[in-house]
Order: C-alpha cells, then structure tokens, then sequence
C-alpha cells in the first residue's frame, strides 16, 4: 500500500466559512485610504455601483451603495474614463453555499479629481521616470537639421496642425510628411498615441516625430501624462518632439521628448533647423557676389595673360642680342688669350731648359755625395752591430740566471695552489690543504696532513 499522505505543519484545518468570515474582519480593520485612478467598466447593479479603478501600474476593483452614489449629486459626470478621488477602505463577501465570494474596495466618498490630485499624481510620475533615468534618451539622440521625412500626431484639421504647417511652410521645407491618426483629445487616448509613434519608429525613412496638440486644462491634457506613453517615447529610437499645449502647459511626455515646444510654430522651427528660404535668399546673394567676383577675376586675369603673352618674344629678342655680343666678345677675347698663351709657352720652354742643364749638374754632385755617405754609414754599422752583439748576450745570461726553471732544475721545487698560484707560506698552505707541487720535469699532487706545529 503507499505511504499516508501527511499534512505539513501548519495551523488548522478550520471550517472555510470561519476562515471567510476571519478574512472580512482582518480586511475590514486595514487603515482608510483616499484612491486616485480612473474609472472603468461602470455598471449599476441593484444595490451596488460597480466598476474598477485604474491607472499605468494596476487596478482595483470598487464598489459603492447607490443609495452613498445618489447622495453624492456627481450629476451624471461619472463615467468610464473619468478621473476620480475614491476614499474607503477595502472589503470581503465571504460568500455562502450558493453564492460566490467577492473582495473589492468599499467607497465611501467620491469625488472628480480637481487639479490638485492631478498635479500630485504627476508629480509622482515625474519622480518616478526620473528616478528610472528616462528623461536623456531622447535627449541624447541626434536630430538632423533638414530631414527629409517627418512623422506627425496629430488630429488633422485642428488649428495645432494647421499652425505646425504654416510654420513648415514658412521655413520654406518640401519634405514628406508621414501622418499617423491617433486620438489627441481623449483621455483615453494614451496607447494609441504610444502605437502610432512606434509605427512610426518602425518607419526608416522617418527621421523625427512631433506629438502635437493645441492648449486645455490639465484633464484635457492627461492623456499625454500616462506614464505609459512616456515610457514607450524615452525608449524609441526615433527622436520626439512635444508640442503640447500653450506656454503655460507642462505633460509628463515635455520631460521625457527630446525638444518639448511650447507652440506648434517652435515645433516647426525645432523640426526644420534650417530657415530653406532665409538659406535660398543668402545662397543667392552669394551666388550672385561669386558670378561678379569671378567676371572680374577673369577679366582682370585675361590682361595680365595678354601682357605676359607679349613679355616672352620681347626677352627672347633682347636675350638673343646679348648672346650675340657675348659671342663677340668671347670670340675676340679667345683671340688675344691664345696669343698670349703662345707668347708665355716660349719664354717657358727657354726658362725650363736652362732650369734643366743646372738640375742636371745637381743631381750628378747630390749621386757623388750620396754614395760617399753610403761608405760611411755601412762602416759604422758594422762597428756598432758587433758592440750590441755583445751587449745582447750579456743580457741572456743574466736572464737565464733569474729563469725559475733553472731554480728548479738545481733540486728546487715550486709549491702552487689547484688554481696555479704560488703558496708562499706555511699558513696559506695549511689553508689550502690541497697542494700541486711543481718540479723541474713534472708536477705532482701533495695534501697537508698535519696541523700546525706549537
């Protein structure tokens, strides 16, 4: 049979109407809170007002007695979509044997949230997408001054869009414009604007988007406050442009685009950074000042080619007649030169026989002088050759007497250390111990067996 299935360590088993009803008590003591969200899925039920309440991070479900919701006098204006102020606490249906159980969040008070929860919840917004880093990505992407295709959100028609196109057309571009519908005015419109500013990103040819939209109150404006939809923008490729409002509007999504505008009229300017007809009118100036400059460079230039045209035949004419009359000149200065040289070569070759005869005679008295000395020099080397002979054999034997060899060959014995030196006392010898002892014929090998003598 297989082992009995044993129950973990916990408290129990209690009776699941108990636990139910232990739960309702535990969630009813929680603390009061006030809520800020937006309403979905309204439904009036019979006793009840159902519906949800949300926001980007998550959803709670209500609900709230008609007969509360009645007293409250909110005049028909809640509905889906609404942004509100719920303040309750939370609460347990535990349910019975033929009903199901139900947890939602009990409404006591409810109210339209004025700008000042509005302000508050963006406040959070802004800290929290600060926090996250996301307000310099799209700081950080490179915009081109003169794109060739742009993405627009907007409504069509409205007077934001026709305000962002006279300022492209002012500024003189002829690009392409890539439309992308999506809802500006509802409060609900949020993902949609996220969804068309990603098809946009998908796009290659679009270099820059602009989120457009004229002036409102900040509830007119919340959708462009959904942290959603500024999440989404921080995080695409595609750098935004938000126009959104007047001067005095500040969304969530200005903080997170890369330009936040404050007129559809500087959003065309942020677009196009370069003025195409300020650039056509000075491109013509210039144009125009180049044409001039360069006819008068070229003329000018044309004379002065005309006048060094001319220059070389004059310097090759007065170049040739000097030639010529250096010719001449070399010419009848050859002549005087050769002359001349014949003049000098005679009285040379005069000088020079005369100069030959008494060499001559030199030579002949220097041969007779030389070989006389000859004579002499060879009769004192003989003399004194003898004389160094016998100095020379003096000094052999003097060395042969000073050679250690002959010492040794007299009986002598020379005492070396296995390195070849000479011991030249006892003590050095003891040290050693090892010895070479070196004779006349041969060399043999003694060792220092005793110490010292006292």
């Amino acid at each position: 049979m297989p082992a009995e299935r044993l129950d973990p360590e916990l408290p129990g088993p209690f009776a699941v109407g108990r636990y139910a009803k232990e739960l309702r008590t535990y969630l009813r003591g929680r603390a009061k809170v006030l809520l800020l969200g937006e309403v979905v899925n309204l439904r009036r039920a019979r006793a009840n007002t159902y519906f949800e309440l949300r926001d980007a991070e998550g959803a709670v479900p209500c609900a709230i007695w008609n007969e509360q919701l009645d007293r409250l006098e909110l005049d028909g204006s809640l509905a889906d979509g609404v942004e509100v102020v719920a303040g309750g606490g939370l609460d347990y249906y535990p349910g019975s044997a033929t009903s199901s159980p139900s947890f939602h969040f009990r409404v006591t008070h409810l109210r339209l949230a004025g700008e000042g929860d509005l302000l508050a919840e963006l406040q959070q917004r802004r800290r929290r997408l600060e926090a996250d880093g996301l307000f310099q990505p799209q700081k950080q992407l490179a915009r081109p001054a003169l794109p060739k295709t742009i993405g627009v959100v907007t409504a069509r028609g409205s007077a934001a869009c026709r305000d962002l196109l006279a300022g492209l057309e002012r500024r003189g571009w002829r690009g392409t414009i890539v439309w992308a519908d999506a809802p500006v005015q509802d409060r609900r419109a949020a993902p949609r604007i996220a969804a068309a500013l990603r098809a946009l990103a998908e796009q290659e040819r679009v270099e820059v988007a602009v989120v457009c939209r004229g002036g409102g109150s900040l509830a007119d404006l919340w959708a462009f406050c959904d942290e959603s939809l500024c999440r989404t923008v921080a995080l695409l490729r595609l750098p935004v442009i938000s126009a959104i409002g007047h001067e005095s509007d500040r969304t969530l999504l200005d903080d997170v685009a890369a330009v936040s505008c404050s007129t559809p009229t500087h959003a065309a300017e942020e677009l196009v950074g370069i003025d195409v007809r300020a650039a056509h009118a000075e491109l013509r100036v210039w144009s125009s000042s180049v044409g001039r400059s360069a006819r008068v460079a070229i003329r000018t230039r044309g004379q002065r080619l005309a006048e060094l045209a001319r220059g070389p035949g004059r310097a090759i004419r007065a170049e040739r007649a000097r030639l010529h009359q250096l010719l001449r000149e070399v010419r009848a200065s050859s002549a005087r030169g050769l002359a001349t040289r014949r003049e000098l070569a005679a009285r040379h070759a005069l000088v020079v026989a005369r100069k030959g005869r008494a060499t001559q005679a030199a030579l002949e008295d220097a041969d007779l002088g030389l070989r006389r000395l000859a004579g002499a020099i060879a009769g004192r080397s003989r003399g004194a050759m003898g004389s160094e002979a016998e100095r020379l054999e003096g000094f052999e034997l003097a060395v042969r007497g000073h050679d250690p060899q002959r010492t040794l060959e007299r009986g002598y014995a020379l005492v070396e250390d296995d390195a070849g030196e000479p011991i030249t006392s006892a003590r050095v010898a003891r040290e050693r111990r090892s010895l070479r002892v070196r004779f006349a014929d041969d060399a043999v090998r003694a060792r220092i067996e005793e110490g010292t003598d006292e």
